[in-house]
């Protein structure tokens, strides 16, 4: 389990930009995490997207999909941005949206690792809200030395 303390170690984002609130499984060895966003409608981007009928921008729910990816990779290199380590999103395939993401759910965000080449990593990730999913993609991300 990591808090939001230990999560600030290792993803370099801040609010409003930090949407991972919580890891509640962080399995090294099995290459998965499991960890989660409390969706809350003082959340900035619901007063635009839409006043009268909130949803979560899906855009944000494949960069909190993509943050959890992030935090796994971070740990299984035993690396933090603060060693002069970044992993950028560059890209995503087999992407779906299956649900809207309403203010009050509890964004529960998988990632499992599937490969690494040349500091490019693939991981498979989910998003779901109760137990059903709500968004499923593989996250592609760049290992970047500063």
């Amino acid at each position: 389990m990591m808090d939001i303390n230990e999560i600030r170690e290792y993803l370099p984002h801040r609010y409003p930009f930090l949407l991972v609130d919580r890891v509640e499984e962080l399995d090294i060895e099995g290459q998965r995490i499991r960890a989660y966003k409390n969706v809350s409608i003082n959340e900035p981007f619901f007063n635009g997207h839409f006043p009268a009928h909130p949803i979560m921008p899906g855009v944000l729910i494949v960069e909190a999909m993509a943050q959890a990816a992030g935090i796994l990779g971070f740990k299984m290199m035993n690396a933090k941005p603060s060693d002069g380590t970044l992993y950028y999103f560059v890209g995503s395939d087999r992407l779906r949206f299956r649900q809207p993401v309403l203010p009050g759910d509890k964004l529960t965000l998988e990632a499992q690792f599937l490969s690494s080449k040349r500091q490019i990593w693939k991981f498979n990730c989910t998003a779901s809200v109760g137990g059903k999913t709500v968004c499923s993609a593989e996250i592609v991300c760049a290992e970047q030395k500063l």
